[in-house]
């Protein structure tokens, strides 16, 4: 899917040049209207964040979303990460979001910068087209009682999400990789849900956890 992300500059490094598929991407950003600069390999080393880096690095501007220009339509089913602190998980949740149709996914203080270097990179581009965004409590609850949007939040204490009915318009909360959820979260949550493991496993990850909730209420 193509993004509407607005890139300002891309550097490249003499490697990508020698794959087929990096000679064609050098050659699209030729013809775009974007700032290219091709530099040394010690030169993108410096400027590259992981230790096998594919040879090219764009600079892009973050995306302006809120709640208020949210497009929720009638039936809705919203992910709000509740500080949830790494990055992976975060990026996967992300990924896993935009691939299983949800409306969009909200931040909340606490959780890692949905723009961190490593959530881009584990949400593997679904940042660029899926509605993302990072908010405060009090906007959601705005938000919620404007368009009266249901919150569930997912905890092994709650109803077994199978003998659920899930409203129309849903947001689901998943808490903190070790504390779950926050105490502004369960003050404000309608319905605690979980999903019946077995006894060995204590927990699932956050991330492996989300995109089952998300499965079954779509």
């Amino acid at each position: 899917m193509r993004s509407s992300l607005r890139i300002r500059g891309v550097l490249i490094a003499p490697q990508l040049a020698d794959a087929p598929r990096g000679a064609a991407l050098i050659s699209t950003l030729r013809t775009a209207d974007t700032d290219l600069v091709e530099v040394s390999a010690l030169e993108f080393a410096s400027a590259a964040e992981t230790e096998s880096p594919q040879g090219v690095l764009a600079i892009g501007e973050i995306p302006e979303r809120t709640l208020e220009t949210l497009d929720v339509g009638e039936r809705a089913r919203i992910v709000v990460l509740d500080g949830v602190q790494d990055p992976g998980n975060v990026g996967t949740i992300l990924r896993t979001a935009a691939a299983l149709g949800a409306t969009a996914a909200v931040s909340l203080p606490g959780t890692v910068d949905l723009w961190n270097a490593k959530v881009v990179r584990s949400a593997m581009g679904a940042s660029f087209h899926f509605p993302v965004l990072s908010t405060t409590w009090e906007e959601l609850d705005l938000f919620r009682q404007r368009l009266g949007v249901a919150l569930w939040g997912a905890d092994a204490a709650g109803a077994a999400l199978d003998t659920l009915a899930p409203p129309a318009r849903l947001a689901l909360v998943v808490g903190n990789e070790g504390a779950g959820l926050s105490q502004d979260a369960r003050q404000r949550i309608d319905t605690l849900a979980a999903l019946p493991i077995g006894s060995v496993v204590e927990s699932l990850n956050v991330a492996v956890a989300t995109g089952i909730f998300l499965y079954q209420l779509r």
